[in-house]
């Protein structure tokens, strides 16, 4: 995922948390909303419930790579923050690549 795909700033989190539709499941929250720019973006929040910085990172580097496989960004048409919650750490990857797609799919991002 480009680092232009990506959403980095507090305060872009915070007020798409406060703007954005939001959709969820036992391991994501998704808020999103029209993108502002020419490509989609999103940004991707792991809790320190989950674990140490290590796990987290990991867990971020995982969601990375499914988006990446996931997301069309030149084509759609909504930024995204995406929340991991505390049951993903419990699911294996491929599990939660599923939710991912079909929570995208209920959100209408893919």
């Amino acid at each position: 995922m480009k680092v232009k795909n990506r959403i980095k700033k507090a305060e872009e989190f915070q007020s798409m948390i406060k703007k954005g539709a939001k959709v969820v499941n036992q391991s994501f929250v998704v808020y999103h909303q029209p993108k502002q720019g020419d490509e989609a973006r999103i940004g991707i929040s792991v809790s320190k419930k989950l674990g140490n910085a290590v796990h987290r990172n990991l867990y971020k580097r995982q969601v990375r790579m499914m988006c990446h496989e996931l997301i069309d960004f030149q084509n759609t048409k909504q930024d995204m923050v995406l929340i991991i919650r505390f049951s993903y750490s419990s699911i294996s990857y491929e599990e939660n690549k599923n939710n991912l797609e079909k929570l995208l799919i209920k959100a209408k991002i893919k």
